[in-house]
């Protein structure tokens, strides 16, 4: 039985999918916003917020626009991004982690570390 509304197997499994079609950046958000759910001391109000950011991201009524080139990724990463920034004091060290190991796995040595660096400032 899951404990919780994200499988961190569907996320990752999703993300692997859609990787060639976003960022970098965009996998790195949605990799700390999910680290951040399944943080304990994240708490309700934030998770809601990180709840209605991933929803958005994966919703299939925005796939439409996404065809687009780089236009129809602007407004999710966009969205995306809102969502970090909003909860970013429950953003600490160790989740910086676990999203940079995660990320690792799925990119291997094409990370650019300064996407990463960019990211983090907003924190």
């Amino acid at each position: 039985m899951k404990n919780s509304i994200f499988d961190l197997g569907d996320v990752f499994n999703y993300i692997s999918k859609y990787l060639r079609s976003i960022s970098t950046k965009g996998v790195y958000i949605v990799l700390l916003l999910v680290y951040a759910y399944k943080d304990i001391d994240t708490p309700a109000w934030a998770k809601r917020i990180i709840i209605g950011a991933l929803a958005y991201f994966v919703s299939p009524i925005d796939s439409i626009p996404d065809l687009t080139p780089f236009i129809g990724m602007t407004d999710d990463l966009g969205v995306l991004s809102f969502g970090l920034v909003t909860i970013a004091c429950y953003i600490d060290n160790e989740i910086k982690i676990k999203a940079k190991e995660q990320l690792m796995k799925f990119m291997g040595n094409k990370v650019d570390e300064s996407n990463l660096l960019e990211v983090d400032s907003w924190l």
